[in-house]
C-alpha cells in the first residue's frame, strides 16, 4: 500500500487499523484502531494533519486534504461515503457523512449529525448534534438524523474491516 512519509511528517496507523493497498496515505496522518481507509481514498496530510478517530471508515475515492491553520479531524464511529472531500473541518464522533458530499474549512459537523449524500457545507457552518445538513449549499434540518442509520454503518464497516484484513489477496 502506498504509505509516505513527506520529510518529518510521517503517518501514524494502529496496527487494527485497515488501509487498503490501493489507498494513498501521505505525511501527518493519524489513523485509529478498527479504521478502515478503501480503496481509491488519498488523505494527504501535507500542510497540517489528518486525524482519523477509532472504528471509522474513509470509503472509496474519498480526499481528506488539510490546511496549515485547520486540521481535518474525523472522530470516533464515523461513517464518511465514498467519494466525500473534507478539508478543514471537525466531523465529531458517531457522524454520517454521505456519498458525495463535500465538507470545506472550518466546519464543524457535531455528534450524531448527518450530511446528506451529495451535500456541500460551505466554510463556517455548524451542523449540531442530531441534525442533517442537506443540499447545495447545504441548509440545516435540525432532529432529524436517526442514530440507527449511523450505528447500522459503522457496525458494517468494522465487520467489514476484519474480515479484509483476514482475506483479501491479489491474484493478479
Amino acid at each position: 500500500m502506498p504509505i509516505y512519509a513527506l520529510a518529518d511528517l510521517e503517518p501514524t496507523i494502529h496496527p487494527d487499523a485497515f488501509v487498503h493497498p490501493d489507498a494513498v496515505v501521505i505525511g501527518d496522518v493519524r489513523v485509529g484502531p478498527q479504521s478502515s481507509i478503501w480503496p481509491g481514498a488519498v488523505l494527504r496530510g501535507d500542510e497540517g494533519h489528518i486525524e482519523i478517530g477509532a472504528r471509522t471508515s474513509i470509503q472509496d475515492n474519498c480526499v481528506l486534504h488539510t490546511t496549515p491553520e485547520w486540521p481535518t479531524v474525523v472522530g470516533d464511529e464515523c461513517v464518511v461515503g465514498h467519494i466525500v472531500h473534507l478539508e478543514g473541518c471537525t466531523i465529531e464522533s458517531r457522524c454520517l457523512i454521505g456519498n458525495g458530499s463535500i465538507v470545506l474549512h472550518r466546519v464543524v459537523v457535531r455528534t450524531g449529525a448527518i450530511v446528506a449524500a451529495n451535500a456541500v457545507v460551505l466554510n463556517d457552518t455548524e451542523v449540531p448534534s442530531g441534525a442533517i445538513a442537506a443540499g447545495v449549499p447545504a441548509t440545516i434540518k435540525l432532529d432529524r438524523a436517526r442514530a440507527a442509520d449511523i450505528d447500522r454503518g459503522v457496525a458494517s464497516y468494522v465487520a467489514r474491516t476484519a474480515r479484509y484484513a483476514r482475506e483479501l489477496r491479489r491474484i493478479g
